[in-house]
C-alpha cells in the first residue's frame, strides 16, 4: 500500500471515529433522557429546517448506499452487508468511512498483483 492510500485510510478512520463520537453522544444523552425511538423519528421532522436536513440525509444516504453497492462489487470488497447493516445500526457517517477503507485496502491489492 503505498504512503498515498495508507494516509488516507488513516483519515476515513479519523473521520469515522469522531463521527462515532459525536453522533452517539447526542444518541445516548436523547435516550438517558427518557426518549424513545418513535419520539426520535417524530423530532427529525418536528420542523421545516430540520424535515429538510433528515430529508436530505436520508437521500444522500440512498446514494451513497447504492455506490457502496456498485463498488464493492466492481472491486469485490469483502462483507458490503457489514457497512450496509452499520449504516442503519450505528451509523451512515461511520459506515461509509470504514467501508472506503475496506476498498482503499481492496484497491492496493489489486494494483500489487
Amino acid at each position: 500500500m503505498t504512503a498515498a492510500r495508507r494516509n488516507l485510510c488513516i483519515l476515513y478512520g479519523v473521520i469515522a471515529l469522531v463521527a462515532l463520537i459525536a453522533t452517539w453522544a447526542h444518541n445516548i444523552a436523547y435516550f438517558s433522557a427518557g426518549g424513545d425511538t418513535l419520539d426520535f423519528l417524530a423530532s427529525c421532522f418536528a420542523n421545516h429546517a430540520v424535515s429538510s436536513m433528515t430529508i436530505d440525509l436520508t437521500l444522500v444516504s440512498v446514494a451513497v448506499l447504492v455506490f457502496m453497492v456498485v463498488e464493492a462489487r466492481r472491486t469485490d470488497v469483502k462483507y458490503l452487508w457489514v457497512y450496509v447493516v452499520l449504516g442503519f445500526v450505528v451509523d451512515i457517517s461511520v459506515a461509509v468511512p470504514l467501508f472506503l477503507i475496506a476498498r482503499e485496502r481492496r484497491l492496493a491489492q489489486l494494483q500489487d498483483v
